[in-house]
């Protein structure tokens, strides 16, 4: 159902100036290929997952019957076989466009899982694993937050892995684990006992001693199937372990490169507000003309594209750092504090736009205005990834 049928808005334009909103001319950065499949990603998300997003959102539920549409796509490690890092990033942002928590559970599987084994993994872990989360036949999970700690997890982490012959027993919990009741592998970070180091485990959801519990109550990205998760003497091979996680330092990279993806997930969101905005503003009548034809309405959605081009430009720049192996964890921490900043701000702007339709999920632009708080704080909060980059630009660090 669209918006105008949800609203009971008549006569939407059927084109309006910059459709797709890209006041940047996008296009005259991409290879002509790039830009092709772009399109028609955009179109296939439009088309296919924005359409049912609201639906799963209010059920809290996921939906399954997209994986065999994304893996067609051939995604999952995109710019890892023939995708440039702005073209990853563009199509990080614009599935977040149609709904962020299809992009969040993308995001887990891909940058932290997928990516996990890729970097980090043996050749046989890679040659056994691969292929299934490539297609995603199987599904993975990241497993470092604990009910206890989550910016400060690298000083105090309390899950345990202990070597005991052939194999690891681990021992602990975690919260907020995304995709954790839906994944068949969860990469549990573990201290081991032996040097006191933090490591990287794949575990097997179904082993003995491993339960995963669904959160429930969510105000935001209620999709995602986020999972308490608890070890109790859980016996993995001793070569579960990843041979690339020796001490905690070693998951910086990924750390990195996701605070990049979520930071992409805050242009995407900012790019959904504007679209629902200024569709909604188009159709919709009061005192005999558009809400689009006010000044305050314009002003409005001009301060949104603007905060959403913004965030664009920056992260069009993170994608020339990451192309040439200068992005740093300063730069993700930037990216994701600003963008997600911005984003706060252009969902507010949006959800007023629609007044009090905006609070109501049956005009979707609720939907975006609660999900934008998972972006805010996931991946490391706005404060801790604005203290990173003032520990760069000052030399002294606010966290000790």
């Amino acid at each position: 159902m669209s918006l105008t049928e949800r609203s009971g808005v008549e006569n939407v334009p059927s084109s309006v100036p910059y459709p797709d909103a890209d006041l940047l001319f996008l296009d005259d950065l991409l290879t002509s290929r790039e830009s092709e499949r772009l399109h028609a990603l955009r179109q296939l998300f439009q088309e296919r997952v924005r359409p049912i997003a609201v639906d799963y959102w209010n059920r809290a539920e996921f939906p399954f019957e997209l994986l065999p549409i994304l893996a067609e796509q051939n995604l999952v490690g995109l710019g890892l076989r023939d995708g440039s890092h702005l073209l990853t990033g563009l199509v990080q942002m614009e599935l977040t466009r149609a709904d962020t928590s299809v992009g969040t559970f993308f995001g887990v599987h891909n940058e932290l899982f997928t990516a996990a084994i890729q970097s980090l993994g043996s050749d046989a872990q890679r040659r056994e694993l691969l292929p299934d989360l490539l297609a995603l036949r199987a599904l993975g999970s990241f497993a470092l937050t604990e009910p206890d700690s989550g910016s400060d997890i690298s000083r105090n982490m309390s899950t345990t892995a202990t070597r005991d012959g052939d194999e690891w027993v681990i021992n602990g919990r975690k919260r907020w684990i995304g995709n954790g009741t839906i994944a068949q592998y969860v990469l549990v970070w573990a201290r081991d006992t032996a040097d006191n180091q933090v490591k990287g485990f794949i575990v097997e959801t179904d082993r003995a001693g491993f339960s995963a519990s669904l959160i429930g109550n969510k105000v935001a990205a209620r999709t995602v199937q986020n999972a308490d998760i608890v070890l109790d003497d859980v016996r993995v091979p001793y070569d579960n372990w990843l041979p690339g996680t020796r001490t905690f330092h070693d998951t910086n990279m990924l750390l990195r490169n996701s605070r990049v993806w979520v930071a992409w997930q805050a242009v995407g969101q900012q790019f959904a507000a504007f679209d629902v905005a200024r569709e909604y503003a188009l159709g919709r009548e009061q005192f005999g003309r558009p809400l689009a034809g006010f000044q305050l309405v314009q002003e409005q959605l001009s301060r949104m594209i603007s905060n959403a081009t913004m965030s664009l430009s920056l992260m069009v720049q993170m994608a020339r750092l990451q192309e040439t192996g200068r992005l740093t964890m300063d730069h993700a921490a930037m990216a994701k504090s600003s963008c997600s900043l911005r984003m706060r701000e252009t969902v507010a702007l949006g959800r007023s736009v629609l007044g009090g339709n905006g609070i109501s999920t049956d005009f979707e632009m609720a939907k975006i205005f609660a999900d934008a708080e998972a972006i805010y704080t996931y991946e490391g909060t706005y404060e801790v990834n604005a203290l990173i980059v003032g520990r760069a630009v000052t030399g002294i660090s606010a966290f000790e």
